[in-house]
């Protein structure tokens, strides 16, 4: 019998949460993504020693601010980074905009903008780029923003369904749901391990994807952040699955049968449902959450999603968790370079 990473492409796109080049080589996955942390282990990697080469040579030719020429630097190295990666892959590559703009709709897009323009400077057309913009509500609003200027965007740090709702309205062509943080948050909380069909990660993902096919949302669902392979199979079907290369390892030398867990014709197990009047429901996990708001008839608005994101603790707390995360690494990033350059 086939590997389960063999029968898991048959139902799922494959995407590789990795900057190792040998890594993607080996997996030929059909997308790729980047963030700080990935770009900040590729400085020590030797299969990007050219291209590290290549970014300080070039910011030793600037002038001015030293911190600032750090940070032109850095950008740049994201840029070689996914074009790298796309040399090896025939999909996407997923770059991100610096977290400390996550508040930020104006700053946030120009960021955008730059990166997109960076790419196609070099001979990357923007078709082959998805912009990663984390799921606050001002990432969203830039994410609408982009979206109508044809620059794709993938929503990141997404562990509640009203962010997934909200980034579906604006038009998102990718939301990246979090499994593994929700799980992390969960069994901390409750002090107790979770098997792969009562995990509160992977059933998130389940009730966004079935929510998405039956209302006909064309936004890629890609679950991802895993812990183990019993949360990849019980997503098997998800329209892509961002995995680390040890979880692909896993899956290759497991030959045992893979059942489909997702598919559009598959029957919700939870819908969602909007609200439908000034005093109503909005599901969060399993709990409902009074709003005492005048329901939107369109998309969510901005006092809903807040309200929403406040009520649920996991959700706000890993959101914040993450951005604070990726903010780190994007400032230890520049640190590094800049002693380079210097």
């Amino acid at each position: 019998m086939t590997s389960k990473l063999d029968q898991l492409r048959t139902m799922s796109t494959i995407v590789a949460d990795t900057g190792d080049l040998e890594a993607v080589a080996r997996f030929k996955p059909v997308d790729c993504t980047t963030n700080p942390t990935i770009v900040l282990k590729a400085i020590e990697s030797e299969p990007y020693k050219e291209v590290v080469q290549e970014a300080l040579s070039w910011g030793r030719k600037c002038t001015g601010d030293p911190s600032h020429i750090a940070a032109a630097t850095a950008d740049r190295l994201a840029i070689s980074v996914g074009i790298e990666l796309l040399r090896r892959v025939p999909g996407y590559v997923s770059t991100e905009v610096d977290a400390n703009l996550s508040f930020n709709v104006a700053a946030s897009t120009a960021k955008a903008r730059k990166i997109i323009a960076d790419y196609e400077h070099r001979g990357v057309q923007r078709e082959r780029v998805l912009i990663k913009l984390a799921s606050t509500w001002e990432g969203i609003r830039a994410a609408e923003i982009l979206q109508r200027e044809g620059v794709m965007c993938n929503m990141t740090l997404l562990l509640n369904r009203a962010q997934a709702i909200a980034s579906a309205d604006a038009g998102a062509f990718l939301i990246s749901p979090f499994v593994g943080r929700i799980y992390d948050w969960h069994k901390k909380v409750e002090g107790r391990d979770f098997t792969a069909d009562e995990d509160p990660g992977v059933r998130s993902v389940h009730d966004i994807y079935n929510h998405f096919k039956t209302e006909g949302i064309e936004t890629i669902v890609m679950a991802a952040s895993f812990r183990n392979i019993g949360q990849i199979q019980a997503l098997a079907g998800c329209d892509r699955l961002t995995i680390a290369p040890s979880l692909l390892d896993d899956l290759e030398a497991n030959s045992h049968q893979l059942e489909r867990t997702l598919s559009p014709g598959m029957r919700p197990e939870q819908p969602l449902r909007r609200p439908t009047d000034a005093s109503c429901h909005w599901f969060v996990g399993e709990n409902a959450v009074d709003i005492k708001h005048p329901a939107p008839s369109g998309p969510i608005d901005e006092v809903t999603f807040r309200w929403i994101m406040n009520e649920d603790a996991m959700a706000s707390e890993k959101l914040a968790e993450g951005i604070r995360i990726f903010a780190r690494d994007l400032q230890e990033l520049r640190t590094r370079i800049r002693r380079q350059l210097q």
